[in-house]
Order: structure tokens, then sequence, then C-alpha cells
């Protein structure tokens, strides 16, 4: 329950500032363009915050928040007296009402690189994407990738942590081989291609580089306790951090997720745990408790273990001056804005399937489990999402800003508005296809979960 609370809140602050930066693109140039805008909402329902400005804009807080808008002056919705004619956003011409439309996701995009910039400056703790192990029979292994060696671009793009490596794989589905550059211990490079031809993988199971093959180096975990859970069975028991678990029911213990696979295969039974503690072997009394998991139920003993330190180099902090940070900031949003179009050209050419799309709950996680790794990792996710909205929204679908902007955009070259009939049939049709978007989304978010 705390976890989906977690997940809730993050969720609605994230979507709050995505829809007011998006809302707020809109609002600012109509002004700019002479409009009156009569309501800035954020949210849709009955508002429980409202204020209204000098300038006789109504700004609100609404009760549902999963959206928001801009309600400008229009004589097609509103009674319009001669003297305000001029305020009226459909009086005003039409590369205005374009630029007004495409402010929204234009600022989405000027968003990210904000978020980004803020992120670069605080600083963002990674890991160099080196190679922990790769599978046999795999697609890497046949590529001839080793261990130990440091994976330092892919596709021509630079992969300094492995997020840039799933990014720069992912982008590359659909192709029939990926370049690889890597470089070893000695600091020799050498680039290897992936046959990735007949590579398929599904994204709920597996990740890109559980597909290939490849495993992220990770230091080793030792059978030391680092911590031990407040009543949990371990706890109860009197397992104490810096007890080396050495047997479980008398068999020695292998390494620790040997371990964890014996305990959740032993729900609710008592088991005799040796430890060493000071140099003495013990023998511990203890029940494994019982967990519900959506495969069933889980033994569970309530320990963590402690790791090896990473080697010298391996963690490092994206962190950069005032200059350099916002340079990188603009090139990482053109790359996530890049590989967003690419995968959504994909979705459309069949390359990738629809059960990738995501909907409002896997968002709503995404935004608990970057809103836990710290400011910066939030930071991170609101650019990925401010990015994706900003390119949702230009797609040529009515309903959308894309949508809008292909009737202005017509009206410019003829001169003459669409006729209203050929616009409400493509509302009318947008309307249905984005409701068969959100469904599709919605259905594998739930799929996902169950």
């Amino acid at each position: 329950m705390l976890s989906f609370l977690w997940s809730l809140g993050a969720f609605i602050v994230a979507l709050g500032i995505l829809v007011a930066v998006h809302e707020w693109g809109h609002f600012i140039v109509a002004r700019m363009c002479g409009v009156h805008v009569e309501r800035f909402s954020i949210g849709f329902g009955k508002p429980f915050w409202r204020r209204t400005d000098k300038k006789g804009t109504e700004f609100a807080i609404a009760a549902i928040p999963l959206g928001g808008y801009v309600r400008m002056l229009d004589e097609r919705i509103d009674d319009v007296p001669e003297s305000r004619r001029h305020l009226a956003f459909n009086n005003k011409p039409v590369l205005q009402r374009m630029a007004i439309i495409a402010a929204g996701p234009g600022v989405n995009f000027v968003f990210a690189v904000f978020a980004l910039y803020i992120m670069f400056l605080i600083g963002q703790s990674t890991v160099k994407p080196v190679v922990g192990s790769i599978a046999p029979t795999s697609i890497a292994q046949e590529a001839q990738l080793s261990a130990g060696e440091e994976i330092i671009n892919v596709g021509g793009h630079d992969t300094p942590d492995w997020e840039s490596v799933n990014l720069e794989l992912v982008s590359a589905i659909g192709h029939q081989r990926v370049d690889m550059t890597l470089k070893d211990s000695q600091g020799r490079e050498v680039t290897r291609t992936l046959n990735i031809k007949d590579w398929n993988f599904d994204p709920e199971k597996q990740s890109a580089l559980d597909s290939l093959g490849i495993t992220p180096f990770r230091p080793a975990i030792t059978l030391d306790v680092a911590y031990v859970a407040e009543e949990s069975p371990a706890g109860k028991a009197g397992i104490q951090v810096g007890d080396t678990l050495v047997a479980l029911n008398r068999e020695p213990i292998e390494d620790w997720m040997a371990l964890v696979e014996k305990i959740k295969s032993m729900p609710g039974e008592s088991v005799q745990i040796t430890v060493k503690r000071n140099g003495q072997e013990q023998v511990i009394n203890a029940t494994i408790a019982r967990r519900d998991t959506p495969e069933g139920q889980n033994g569970f003993l309530g320990v963590s273990p402690l790791a090896e330190p990473w080697p010298d180099g391996y963690v490092f902090t994206h962190q950069y001056g005032p200059v350099d940070a916002l340079f990188k900031a603009a090139d990482k949003t053109w790359r996530l804005t890049a590989v967003s179009v690419e995968m959504l050209g994909k979705l459309v050419t069949g390359e990738v399937s629809l059960n990738n799309l995501s909907g409002p709950i896997s968002i709503a996680q995404g935004a608990g489990t970057s809103a836990g790794y710290g400011f910066a990792y939030f930071l991170s996710f609101l650019a990925l999402i401010s990015v994706s909205l900003g390119i949702i929204n230009l797609l040529p679908i009515p309903m959308l800003d894309g949508g809008h902007l292909l009737f202005y955009a017509v009206e410019w070259l003829t001169g003459k508005p669409v006729p209203e009939a050929i616009q409400e049939w493509g509302f009318k049709i947008g309307g249905a296809l984005l409701f068969m978007m959100m469904s599709i989304a919605i259905f594998n978010d739930i799929s996902r979960i169950t």
C-alpha cells in the first residue's frame, strides 16, 4: 500500500508539472498574440482552488488530475460582443493561431532541456557499462563480446552508462545489425557487429541486454549480512548485521542467490541457519515468513547481503558546469526525441509490437521508482515524459495539437479554413484513434501487473 501511495503521489506531481508546462505554452503565446484567456486549469472537474488575475483570466486547480486546458475567447463557442472580437482566438491570423497551438508541445521540449540541465548541474551518480558475463549461444557471444569489456559506443552514439546503452539498443530494434565499440582493460578499442536480424524480446519479461545475452558487471555479493529488517523472521530469530551465513538446515550455502531461491521455496517452514559471528559458528532457529506475489506464495527471511566495493573508476557522477550542462541537456533531449520518433514510426510499421505501449499505470510506477532513487533521477524521468508528450501532441490527429496544426496549415496554404463538416469528422476519427490507443495502453498496463 505504501508503495502504491508513493507511486500515486509521484505520478500526480509529475503529471501536474508537465500539464502546467504544456498549458503555460499555449497560455503565454496566446497572451502575446492578444487573445483573451478565459481560464487556465490544471485538472478537470470542479475546481478546489481558483483565482482571477487583473486581466480577467481564472486560474484553477481541479479535482481530477488527468490533464488540463486553456480556454480562450472564441466566437465559435462564446457570444462575443463587437468590442471584444479582436480578442477572440478565431479572429487572429492563421500563423498566430498556429503559434499558439504549437507552443504547448514546443514548451514540453524546452522543459525537457531545463530539467536535464538542472539534473546535470546537481549531478547524477551512475556506473560505467562494463560487461559482467556473456550468455552461451547468445547474440552477444556470436559477436565475440567478452566479460570485462566496457561498451563505449552503440550504433555511432557514445554510451557512458547503462542507461544510454539501453536507449541505443532499443533504437536499433528492426535493424539487421548494430555496431558496438568496446574497450578492454588495457584501453584497446574494438568494434563488434551484433546480428540482430532475428532479435526478438519481450520487454515485460526481460531487458534488451538480457535478450542479447549481456549481464552488466556488478560487485560480488558476499554471504555477510548488511541489513536485518525489523520484525522480520531473521530479526526475531536473532540474526545480526555482520553475521556470515554458513549453512541452511546443515547444508552449506554456496552463494547468496542460491540461498534466496531456497528461502523463496520454503514459506512457513522452520529452518536451522548456521552463522559465523566473531569467528564462532552457531545455529539459529527461524521460521520463514510467507509473502504473496503474482506468482504465488514465496518465503521471506528479511536480510540483505553486503556487496564487495566497486572497483576504482567504475562509479562516477554526471555533473557539469553551467555551460557544459546546457549543451549536454540539449544533446540528450535531441537524442530522446529522435529515438522516441523512431519508435513511434516502428509502432506504425509493425517493427515494434503494440504490446510495448504504456499507459498511466506504467507511468505512475516509473514516477514512483525514479522519485525513490532521488531528485536527479526524477528530473530525468520528467524530461523523458515531457519529450513523449510533446511528440504525441504533435501527431497529425484531430483532437491533438498536431491535428489543429494540420487544419491551420491547410488554411494557410489554401487561403480558406477547412470546412466545418470535415473538421467534425476528423475530430470523431481522431477521438476513436485516441480511445483505441489509450485502451491498448491501459490493457498492457493491467496485463503487466496481473
